[in-house]
């Protein structure tokens, strides 16, 4: 995890107040130290100013950022905070293509397929990213963000500046941008959090580069467009070959996840997902004589206060044991008390700067700052049943009847807490309503497919859209 910032403006000369702007974009930047302790750097130009702050996870020495290279006559200086899963792929082809690479970093590797395939670069990567080139061949800066929105990037237009960065604190620091909070903000955080409306930043005037999008702020403005979207084909495939396709993509994705130059270890909760993620990095890690570490999760009590629900029929903790044991791990049970969970709820809310998830948040803080002390990288089955449809809501004869968001069938839940005129004011209801609306517009469909089926397909889509990008957010309060 790493954070990076900036702002810029192609029709202004940062040249003069050059040493200010630096201060400005460094201020920026050590807003992000806890996403990146290890590093920090600002790079300057004429029409750009970037900070970045590094976790140092692939090539230690050769990745430090802000990252420039020459092409052409022409430099391009890259911010980037992410991961590559086909970088040998992608460098191996660009090296077919004449390119020279003077670092193992997938940021070089970023960089430079920038650098050749510009605008369709995206559609090259295969990993969790967000980023920001300085293209001085172009005269523009380029944003762009991961296909389901892992590594966050949000954005505001101050005067004729564009300002950037991984978290709102960042962009907090720019002057003239304040955290003002209008009625649609309120809906967000009331009616629809701790989910929230994708490109949506609940401040106002402050957006977030939606998932499999990039922008572009040249000399002619500030435009947005999407290089990936979600389709819908029909399956042709048996289900044996199913199985064989279902494993060899299961296994090729957390294999390539498993890439670092630090720590590596995965959660193991001993549920299906969990269980198959650590599986198959044991299976590797003992392929070159390693020993994977795996953690799990316990509270305090859980064996008296326990009680089943929908979403956790049992306890985790025998069935971490048995996993634990049988892929031969090095595993440790952390356990966290009420107090602890209590005391992290503040720094959740820091470290997320939106709508969150309460003891959620503070119970997953709490683990990771734990965990850190050893690890710096961990790998997880987190949104498994979103894709594979694990939710109660994927079988529910309530989920295909409703027309609502399926996790939050009854608003009342939430509007009964208020006063009748804040609900006039807000209007709660119609806000949420029109948001779902506009997710099952985008839906797309397969002809001929009978109402339960493409019922089914919407509450797919509504998952991966909201509910996953939720869950999957990469916040940091772990430092």
């Amino acid at each position: 995890m790493c954070g990076i910032a900036g702002f810029c403006n192609y029709n202004e000369d940062f040249t003069e107040e050059a040493p200010f702007l630096g201060q400005l974009a460094r201020r920026m930047g050590n807003t992000l130290r806890h996403r990146g302790p290890d590093e920090n750097g600002v790079f300057i130009s004429t029409h750009a100013a970037f900070a970045h702050q590094r976790l140092a996870v692939i090539d230690l020495e050769g990745g430090k950022q802000p990252m420039t290279a020459y092409a052409g006559g022409y430099r391009y200086t890259i911010v980037y905070n992410g991961e590559l899963y086909n970088g040998d792929e992608l460098r191996r082809e660009l090296e077919s293509i004449g390119y020279v690479f003077e670092t193992t970093s997938d940021t070089e590797i970023l960089l430079k397929c920038y650098i050749h395939y510009g605008s369709e670069c995206p559609k090259k990567l295969n990993g969790i990213f967000a980023f920001a080139v300085d293209d001085e061949r172009r005269n523009r800066c380029f944003l762009c963000r991961d296909r389901f929105g892992v590594k966050p990037l949000f954005y505001t237009l101050a005067g004729d500046r564009l300002v950037f960065g991984s978290e709102i604190k960042a962009l907090l620091q720019y002057p003239g941008v304040n955290p003002i909070l209008d009625r649609n903000g309120l809906c967000e955080v009331l009616g629809i959090g701790p989910a929230r409306t994708a490109g949506v930043g609940v401040f106002k005037d402050i957006y977030e580069i939606k998932p499999g999008f990039f922008a572009i702020s040249d000399r002619n403005g500030f435009s947005v467009k999407p290089y990936f979207q979600i389709e819908s084909h029909e399956h042709p495939d048996s289900y044996e070959d199913t199985v064989k396709h279902v494993r060899y993509l299961l296994e090729d994705a957390i294999t390539r996840q498993l890439v670092s130059d630090v720590p590596l270890c995965t959660f193991l909760s001993g549920g299906l997902d969990s269980s198959v993620v650590t599986s198959v990095a044991a299976r590797k890690y003992r392929d070159l004589g390693q020993i994977l570490s795996t953690y799990s999760f316990e509270f305090t009590g859980n064996d008296r206060y326990f009680k089943p629900t929908a979403f956790q029929p049992d306890s985790d903790d025998p069935w971490a044991a048995k996993m634990a044991e049988y892929c031969g791990t090095n595993h440790t049970v952390l356990k966290c008390d009420n107090l602890s969970q209590a005391d992290k709820l503040y720094d959740a809310v820091d470290a997320k700067d939106m709508p969150g998830m309460a003891d959620v948040d503070s119970s997953l803080l709490h683990f990771c700052r734990m965990i850190k002390k050893d690890h710096v990288v961990a790998v997880s089955g987190e949104c498994a049943d979103e894709i594979f449809g694990g939710y109660p809501w994927f079988h529910k004869k309530e989920a295909f009847e409703g027309h609502c968001f399926p996790w939050s069938p009854d608003l009342s839940v939430r509007t009964d807490l208020f006063k009748p005129e804040i609900n006039d004011a807000l209007d709660l209801e119609d806000y949420v309503n029109q948001r779902y609306e506009e997710s099952i517009s985008e839906v797309p469909k397969l002809e001929n497919e009978n109402s339960q089926e493409a019922r089914r397909r919407e509450i797919s889509y509504l998952n991966i859209k909201w509910f996953m990008t939720t869950l999957l957010d990469d916040r940091a309060g772990i430092v």
